[in-house]
Order: structure tokens, then sequence, then C-alpha cells
């Protein structure tokens, strides 16, 4: 259970996600995915890339690095990350944010 996310949101299959920390509940599409996020104060995601990734961040703060280009996110802030671009995140606060994914198995759901 989520202390942000309402029972709506929760109630979703849960992701596979291989960080400690981490938590996301999946909205899956024949050809996309959107994932809500709950993200601790866990530091540093490494650079990575993968398909077309758009975001929102709902309440926290990161810092986004997107083709060499750092910035923070708050509240109400969005993100693009076009295919295939290198970027990075770190996480000093707990953070909620929703990602929608043009690769339709970004995650998986977690297994019972």
């Amino acid at each position: 259970m989520s202390e942000f996310y309402p029972e709506t949101i929760t109630c979703l299959p849960e992701a596979d996600i291989p960080f400690d920390g981490v938590k996301g509940w999946l909205s899956q599409s024949d050809n996309h995915q959107i994932v809500f996020f709950e993200i601790e104060a866990i530091g540093g995601v490494a650079e990575h890339k993968h398909g077309t990734q758009w975001g929102t961040v709902f309440e926290g703060e990161m810092e986004l690095s997107i083709g060499g280009i750092t910035k923070t996110y708050k509240k109400g802030d969005s993100y693009f990350i076009p295919a295939d671009t290198l970027h990075s995140a770190t996480f000093v606060q707990k953070t909620w944010l929703m990602d929608f994914f043009a690769d339709k198995n970004r995650y998986l759901p977690k297994k019972s």
C-alpha cells in the first residue's frame, strides 16, 4: 500500500523493479506502459537508455540528467526523454511520479 496513491492505483499490478526502495504500479497497454512510481531517497540510478519516456512529478524532487543536461524536477514538473538517449537520476527525498514508456514491456509485473 502507498501513503500517497489511492487504491485505484495500488490495486494495479505491481512492477518488478530491480532497485531497493522503488515501487511501481503498472497500467499496461498493447503498445505502451504507464508506471506510477514511489521512490525512496535511494540516491543515484545509473545512466541507461531505452525507448521514449515522458513523466511528471507528483510529489518530492529528483535530479534528472538527460543527454548530459541536468535539471531538478519538483511537484508539477514534466520531462521528456527521447528514445535511446542516455539519462540518469538522483533521489535525495521520497518522490512520487508517473512515467509513460513507449516500450510496452519496460517493466514486467511482479510475480506473486
